[in-house]
């Protein structure tokens, strides 16, 4: 695969830094480094393989990188075991795991290439504490390790609110929280059961240099 031109990285880079400060973050050099290695892989390995709709270093910046992390204020003060569940082309869980060192990431999805594809940036990024497994959640439920193992479950696109709480609640640890990534219209996912079984917050947010809005749903169990 060739090598992306300066400029794409640099259009990615500076998108991500503005980005970031409109978010009220402030990246270190080394984890713009990061993201920018994803990112360019991304892009390299899409030519080939169908990792990603989005396209372009300023629209993976945006719609895949700054919504990742506008999650972060929310996991910042948490450390113990992550999920991502359909973590896709590694997303929201691989940028949330470059801002957290401490956390323990998995990133499961059910399309072999696109784990195929992480398992290689993990290699490339040389970080510990991820891994990248084929699957569907609904094979961790029986597999005798799983059960109420993780603090903090990530989804994006994934399903619908209940959907997500139904993979997700038996892999809950006490007190653990299921991070949906949705669509400003969540709320009228939020049915009388979900409410019955978890304490449920949300906040909504604007993607920056756009206008798309987005919302994050947490569900801990009651």
């Amino acid at each position: 695969m060739n090598s992306l031109p300066g400029t794409w990285i640099d259009v990615f880079c500076a998108t991500l830094r503005r980005g970031s400060r409109d978010l009220g973050m402030s990246l270190t050099d080394g984890q713009v480094d990061q993201m920018a290695c994803h990112a360019a892989e991304l892009e390299k390995w899409n030519r080939h393989i169908n990792l990603t709709a989005i396209k372009g270093p300023q629209d993976i910046a945006r719609k895949h990188f700054l919504d990742a992390l506008a999650v972060d204020p929310y996991i910042r003060s948490r450390s113990g075991q992550f999920l991502d569940m359909g973590t896709g082309g590694g997303f929201p869980g691989l940028p949330v795991k470059l801002l957290n060192p401490d956390i323990r990431m998995v990133l499961m999805d059910a399309s072999r290439k696109k784990i195929h594809f992480l398992k290689h940036v993990i290699r490339m990024l040389g970080i510990d504490g991820i891994e990248a497994i084929h699957g569907r959640v609904e094979d961790l439920h029986n597999d005798g390790v799983s059960a109420g193992r993780f603090h903090g479950i990530l989804a994006r696109g994934l399903a619908d609110l209940a959907r997500l709480a139904e993979m997700a609640a038996p892999l809950l640890a006490p007190a653990g929280i299921l991070y949906a990534l949705k669509s400003p219209d969540a709320g009228k996912e939020i049915t009388d059961g979900l409410e019955h079984s978890f304490f449920i917050t949300w906040e909504d947010y604007e993607l920056p240099e756009g206008n798309e809005k987005r919302s994050l749903v947490r569900l801990s169990l009651k």
